[in-house]
């Protein structure tokens, strides 16, 4: 069974994070750390609590409990997903400020040469938040813009999620009949 971590801070598009969970429970083991803010989003956005992600093959963490062991290199993951990102997070991990267990578990992804996706919800971006994602580019990580395509002639808000999930599950590594692939 895949084993990923995914981090939820506070930018909108929370509906990516809970759309993502949806899919992936049943298929890996999962580690969910929530900010402060994605707390706070999750109940805006979408009336839920840190509750909704506590099921089966699923761990929640506070993000301000940094002695985990997701925070430790010698834990083993298939990828890690921040979804969606806020660019105060982006900043502190191309900084390499560690002061959060998101920032720390990203930290640790980066340096162990694991896969980090990270997934920003924000227009337009200044040139700090292009700077700062070139750093975690250049680093090894991902950036994967939560952008639909609309050459699938999307029906629906979830159609457009879908659409983003689609593409980070690529990403992973894992097989996925959301969205079916482009055909001209």
């Amino acid at each position: 069974m895949k084993r990923f971590i995914l981090a939820i801070t506070g930018a909108s598009g929370v509906c990516y994070a809970k759309r993502l969970f949806d899919v992936l429970q049943p298929l890996a083991e999962l580690h969910v750390v929530l900010s402060e803010r994605g707390v706070e989003l999750l109940k805006l956005e979408l009336d839920l609590s840190p509750s909704y992600f506590k099921k089966e093959n699923a761990t929640v963490y506070k993000n301000s409990k940094i002695n985990t062991s997701i925070a430790s290199g010698s834990f083993k993951t298939d990828g890690m997903v921040i979804v969606p990102a806020s660019m105060g997070t982006v900043g502190r991990i191309a900084a390499g400020i560690s002061s959060s267990l998101v920032e720390r578990a990203a930290d640790v992804v980066l340096k162990e040469k694991g896969k980090l996706i990270i997934v920003p919800r924000e227009a337009p971006f200044s040139t700090i938040h292009l700077k700062n994602m070139l750093a975690l580019d250049q680093a090894g990580g991902l950036i994967l813009p939560a952008n639909p395509g609309f050459y699938n002639n999307p029906k629906s808000v979830g159609d457009l999620v879908d659409f983003v999930v689609a593409r980070i599950l690529d990403q992973l590594g894992v097989d996925q009949g959301i969205v079916p692939p482009y055909s001209a």
